[in-house]
Formats: C-alpha cells, sequence, structure tokens
C-alpha cells in the first residue's frame, strides 16, 4: 500500500482467474401425465437421459402449428437417451384432451395449470421449450417457435459430443 494525501491507497488487485462456469442446474419436478398414473420425476431422469421440456397450451395458436413437427422430433430421439415432455400451462384438462386430439399428439402431456414448474424454468410465454443434459443442467431454452428446428442440431450435439455449454436462443 502507498500513503496518498491523507489515506491509503490499495495496491492494484489482480485479475482473478477465468472460471468455467456451470450451466444452471435444472429444478427438479415431478408430474402426473395427463389421463394416466404415471409420473414423471426429473430426478429420475439424471444421469441417464436429456430432457426436453415443452412448455405450451391448448389457446396458442404456434403450438397447434407446431405440434406435427415437435411429434416428428420426439419420433426421431425418444429412443435415442432422449425424454420428451409437453406441460400445458395455464389450461385445463379437458382443453388439454381436445388439443391432443385434434393435433394428433402422441408425446407425453402433463398439465402445469398454475405455472408451477412453468416459472422454475424461466418460463415468459407459449411455446418455450427446456433442454437438460445428463447432468441435470440446463443446456437450453428456446423461446417462441423456433424450437423444432433448433432442436435436431441441439441435441445430435448433445448425443455425439457430449455435454456442451449453457446457451440461451
Amino acid at each position: 500500500m502507498a500513503l496518498v494525501a491523507g489515506g491509503f491507497a490499495a495496491a492494484p488487485l489482480a485479475r482473478p482467474p477465468a472460471v468455467a462456469h456451470a450451466a444452471p442446474a435444472a429444478p427438479a419436478f415431478s408430474v402426473r401425465l395427463l389421463d394416466s398414473q404415471q409420473t414423471v420425476d426429473s430426478v429420475d431422469l439424471i444421469g441417464k437421459k436429456i430432457v426436453v421440456l415443452r412448455f405450451q397450451a391448448s389457446y396458442c395458436k404456434p403450438c397447434g402449428k407446431e405440434s406435427a413437427a415437435f411429434g416428428r422430433v420426439v419420433d426421431r430421439y425418444r429412443n435415442r437417451g432422449v425424454e420428451f415432455l409437453a406441460l400445458h400451462v395455464q389450461d385445463t384438462a379437458a382443453d388439454v384432451r381436445r388439443f391432443v386430439k385434434r393435433h394428433g399428439v402422441k408425446y407425453p402431456v402433463a398439465l402445469d395449470p398454475r405455472l408451477t414448474i412453468g416459472n422454475r424454468f424461466g418460463f415468459e410465454g407459449t411455446p418455450y421449450t427446456v433442454v437438460v443434459d445428463r447432468k441435470g443442467e440446463i443446456a437450453a431454452q428456446i423461446h417462441g417457435v423456433s424450437a423444432v428446428a433448433k432442436l435436431p442440431r441441439m441435441l445430435d450435439e448433445l448425443l455425439e459430443a457430449g455435454e456442451q455449454p449453457s446457451r440461451r436462443l
């Protein structure tokens, strides 16, 4: 330290070493599938599967338009270590059943009527897609309709090259 006009001046601080930051951990959740006794518990999937959460709603027009394309992504990756779950937010079971029937949905669907799960994942509106890697970290958050186009490349990277750094798209 040096004495400077009646006070002390600190020596210049050394820059801290660069630190690699881990992706944010995905919040744990458990939810019962629509019209089923089966429950999806995220804790059971960590270390085993990549998880894709699709927050959508029966009243969301882009969600309906993308439903078939999202279903094709599910079909392509469901047997490759990727678990998919559509969470219908602020919706009733009756409206979700109509959505599932109208759009021929074959992927797992659950309800999140009060955004209990959505808010913990940074939900800002539908459609919203979150990819959680095998370590239980959020690998991507995709707001809007671009998820169906971006998911294949992202999932291929996670499956082929191991876990990737966190990205917000």
